[in-house]
């Protein structure tokens, strides 16, 4: 067989997956076997060299950023969702976040729910903030940042772990893998924002879209609570497109909304004030 038929057999068994995994995700927003099977043809299409399906024209930052009314510089803010393998990158614009791009993530590790320990190999979920100290350009993984785990509900709850990051590649332990032309594309906007004072970028890192459908869908499951939990600070941001302020009191997340960009990305900490609920609920 030649090398031109085996890439093509490979490119048909990793449609054939993608579809599979559309169908399921129609149902079950965390089902582990589509979870797999999304996992092991990105693994597929990431080792023949290919861009994932949905990745943006990455040659072209400067005409993306100028089409939309963006410039590079602006503040940045992050959301991940587990279970679409997704990554948005938001740009500051008018005094509001906007939505640049949203990029595939090539792998996470672990099942969906939060990281508890070190070594148990999940991925984080959560709000989290990273400021310029978390930048490594010279990671075994290309470039990568610090996300900021455990943060202060993450150490309320006794959880641990180290070196949790967004990197390049598309192997994962605990981590998020983007591929190296994708974090190299994140990590231009993130240096940039920073360059230009940004002192924090804001992380929220989700299951999976948390819709009022997806969440009914998962009713029962262990981490239901805390998922419910996650989607207040979540409508806070889809209302008001500042990243809310976030604390942590008696071991629960507690949500303020932004007034102004200054509120956004301020650091997590310990505080206990009257817990916010956005208008909309």
């Amino acid at each position: 067989m030649s090398r031109r038929s085996r890439s093509r057999i490979l490119l048909a068994a990793v449609a054939i997956a993608i579809a599979v995994v559309a169908f399921l995700n129609y149902f079950v927003p965390g089902d582990p076997w589509r979870i797999e099977t999304e996992r092991t043809s990105r693994r597929v299409t990431s080792a023949l060299g290919r861009p994932l399906p949905g990745t943006p024209q990455l040659g072209k930052l400067d005409d993306r950023l100028a089409s939309q009314g963006f410039v590079l510089g602006a503040a940045v803010m992050i959301r991940i969702f587990k279970a679409e393998f997704e990554l948005e990158l938001w740009l500051l614009k008018a005094g509001r976040f906007e939505r640049f791009a949203t990029y595939p993530i090539c792998r996470w590790s672990g099942r969906l729910g939060p990281k508890l320990e070190e070594g148990d190999r999940q991925a984080p979920e959560g709000f989290y903030t990273v400021d310029a100290a978390a930048m490594n350009p010279k990671s075994r993984w290309h470039r990568s940042f610090n996300i900021g785990f455990p943060n202060a509900f993450d150490r309320a709850h006794g959880r641990t772990g180290t070196f949790l990051m967004v990197h390049g590649g598309c192997s994962s332990i605990g981590c998020y893998a983007m591929t190296d032309p994708v974090i190299d594309e994140i990590w231009s906007l993130m240096t940039a924002a920073f360059a230009a004072k940004q002192q924090r970028v804001a992380v929220h890192i989700f299951p999976f879209r948390l819709t009022d459908v997806n969440l009914a869908r998962m009713v029962g499951h262990p981490w239901h609570a805390f998922w419910s939990e996650l989607r207040i600070g979540h409508e806070l941001f889809e209302r008001d497109r500042l990243p809310p302020r976030v604390g942590v009191c008696q071991g629960r997340y507690h949500f303020e909304p932004a007034l102004t960009i200054r509120d956004a990305g301020v650091a997590i900490e310990p505080q206990c004030r009257p817990r916010q609920q956005p208008r909309s609920l």
